[in-house]
C-alpha cells in the first residue's frame, strides 16, 4: 500500500458522503427516518462492495473478474477496514475539549434523575445480553460469552464505538463481534428514530406532552451542545489557521491517553501480571476511552489557566462530526454481512431485547424516576441508549424544541458523569476482556449490582422533588 492509494480511498470516500447526502435530499423515506448521510453513504458503499455486489457476482456464469470483488479496489478496502480504529479517538478526545466542565455537584443538582436513569438503562443492557447469553446464547447457539456486551457496545456505544473496538474483539478470539455490533448500531439508530417519534405522538395523544411542543427536526442540523457564543481567542488568531491549532489540541489530548494507556500497560506488566500469567486487561484496552480522559484533562487545565474558552467548541464539533462521518462510512463499507448471517439467530434476539428494555426504560422507569417533564427527559435517555447520543438529541428537541423544560442542558451535563463510564466509556471498552478473563457469569452480577444500585437510588433519590402532577 502507498500514498497515493491511501488518497484515492479517501477521495472515494468523499464522494460517498457527496452521493449519501444528495439521496437523502432527494428520497423522503429516509428524511422521514432522520437517517444520517453517513449511514446512507456507509450501506451503499456495503452494497458496491465484496459483501453485495461481488457475491452477486459470483453467482453468475462466467463472472466479471473485475467485479468480484464489488466496484472498490482491494487497496481501498483495506484503507478503510483501519480507519475506524484511528478515527474513533478524534472523536472522543473531542467531547469535552472547548466546553466548560462544572463541577461535579453543580453537574449532579441539574441532571441527577437523568444521570440515575442513564445508568440505569446502560448496565441494564449488560444484564440483559449476559443473561441471554448465559441461558439462551451460548447453550443453544454456541455464540462467544462476550456477546453478551453487544447491546451496549452497538446501541449505547453506536457505530463508532463498535468500529473502534474491532481489534479488541480480533484480540481476544471473536473475530465477528464487531460486525455484530455494527449491525446492532444501525439497527439501533433506525428503531430509536421510529419508535422515539412513535412515543412522542402517542405522549402528545395520550395528554403526557403539550401538543405544541412536538416538533419535527433534522437530525444533521443538531449540534451536541447548541453554542452560539461568539469564536474565542485561538479561533481568531492570525498566526495559525484555526483548524490547524484544534486539530493540535485535539492530538493534545489523543497524545496524553496514549501516554495513560502506556503507564497502564507497564504498570501491568510489572505488578500484578509480571510473570505474564496474571490478570491481562490494559493491554486489550483500545486507546479512545483514555483519548476522552486526555481531552477532558487538556479542558481543565486550560480552565485554570484562564482560558476557559480558549477553544470554539463550534469548530471542535465540526471537526469531531466529519471524523464521526468518515468513520461510519468505512465501518459500514467493511461490514462483513457473512458474520451476521452466520449468527443470524442470536443477532436477532438481541436486537429485540435491546429495543424492549429500552421501552422498558422509558415506559416504564422514567416517570418513576424522574420528578417531573419525564417524558422529554426519558426520550433523550431513550434515544441515547438505543442510537447514540445523536438520536437522544433529535428526540428530546422534537418533544421540547423550545428548551422550556432545560432537559437539553440537563443531558449534556449528564454525559460529563456518563460517558467517562459507558456509552463507549471505559467500561464499555473494558468489559470485553472481563468477560474473557472472568467468564459471563461474575461479569453479569457485577453489571445487576450497579444495575439495581441506580435504579434504586433513582427512585428513592429524587422523590422528594416530584411534582404532583407527573404520574407513568
Amino acid at each position: 500500500m502507498n500514498l497515493d492509494q491511501i488518497f484515492t480511498a479517501l477521495i472515494l470516500l468523499g464522494l460517498l458522503l457527496l452521493l449519501g447526502k444528495w439521496l437523502r435530499l432527494k428520497v423522503a423515506l429516509f428524511s422521514r427516518l432522520f437517517l444520517p448521510s453517513a449511514i446512507i453513504a456507509g450501506v451503499i458503499a456495503m452494497i458496491l462492495g465484496p459483501e453485495v455486489l461481488g457475491r452477486l457476482v459470483a453467482w453468475i456464469p462466467g463472472e466479471p473478474a473485475m467485479l468480484a470483488g464489488g466496484v472498490f479496489p482491494e487497496a481501498t478496502l483495506e484503507v478503510w477496514s483501519g480507519l475506524p480504529g484511528l478515527l474513533i479517538s478524534v472523536v472522543f478526545a473531542a467531547l469535552f475539549l472547548g466546553k466548560t466542565i462544572p463541577g461535579p455537584r453543580a453537574i449532579w443538582r441539574r441532571a441527577g434523575p437523568m444521570v440515575a436513569h442513564g445508568q440505569t438503562l446502560a448496565w441494564g443492557q449488560y444484564v440483559v445480553g449476559l443473561s441471554l447469553v448465559l441461558l439462551l446464547l451460548t447453550p443453544v447457539f454456541g455464540i462467544n460469552p462476550m456477546a453478551g456486551a453487544l447491546i451496549e457496545i452497538g446501541f449505547e456505544g453506536g457505530h463508532g464505538t463498535a468500529a473502534g473496538l474491532a481489534d479488541t474483539f480480533r484480540q481476544l478470539g471473536f473475530e465477528n463481534g464487531a460486525d455484530l455490533a455494527l449491525g446492532l448500531a444501525t439497527i439501533g439508530v433506525v428503531a430509536g428514530v421510529v419508535l422515539g417519534t412513535v412515543l412522542v405522538n402517542w405522549s402528545v395523544r395520550t395528554g403526557r406532552l403539550d401538543p405544541d411542543a412536538a416538533k419535527e427536526l433534522d437530525a444533521e442540523q443538531l449540534s451536541e451542545h447548541d453554542e452560539r457564543e461568539p469564536a474565542p481567542s485561538l479561533a481568531q488568531t492570525r498566526s495559525i489557521d484555526p483548524l490547524s491549532i484544534h486539530l493540535g489540541f485535539i492530538a493534545l489530548a489523543i497524545g496524553l491517553g496514549w501516554l495513560m494507556l502506556q503507564g497502564l500497560i507497564l504498570l501491568e506488566a510489572n505488578t500484578w501480571n509480571a510473570d505474564g500469567e496474571g490478570l491481562a486487561l490494559m493491554e486489550h484496552i483500545p486507546l479512545f476511552p483514555l483519548a476522552m480522559i486526555g481531552g477532558v484533562a487538556v479542558q481543565i487545565a486550560l480552565m485554570r489557566m484562564g482560558h476557559a474558552r480558549a477553544l470554539d467548541r463550534r469548530l471542535i464539533n465540526r471537526i469531531s462530526g466529519a471524523a464521526l462521518d468518515v468513520l461510519i462510512v468505512s465501518a459500514l463499507a467493511t461490514l462483513s454481512l457473512e458474520a451476521v448471517g452466520a449468527n443470524i439467530a442470536p443477532f436477532l434476539i438481541l436486537a429485540a431485547a435491546g429495543i424492549a428494555w429500552n421501552l422498558f426504560g422509558f415506559i416504564v422507569l422514567a416517570p418513576r424516576m424522574f420528578p417531573k417533564d419525564w417524558v422529554p427527559m426519558g426520550l433523550a435517555n431513550f434515544g441515547q441508549g438505543i442510537g447514540m447520543t445523536v438520536v437522544g438529541l433529535l428526540l428530546v428537541r422534537m418533544a421540547d424544541p423550545d428548551n422550556r423544560t432545560g432537559a437539553l442542558e440537563n443531558f449534556g451535563y449528564k454525559q460529563l458523569l456518563f460517558e467517562p463510564v459507558v456509552g463507549g466509556g471505559l467500561f464499555t471498552a473494558m468489559s470485553l476482556p472481563l468477560i474473557y478473563q472472568f467468564g459471563a457469569l461474575p461479569v453479569l452480577a457485577g453489571t445487576a449490582t450497579l444495575m439495581f444500585a441506580w435504579l434504586i437510588f433513582g427512585l428513592l433519590a429524587f422523590r422528594s422533588r416530584r411534582e404532583p402532577d407527573q404520574e407513568p
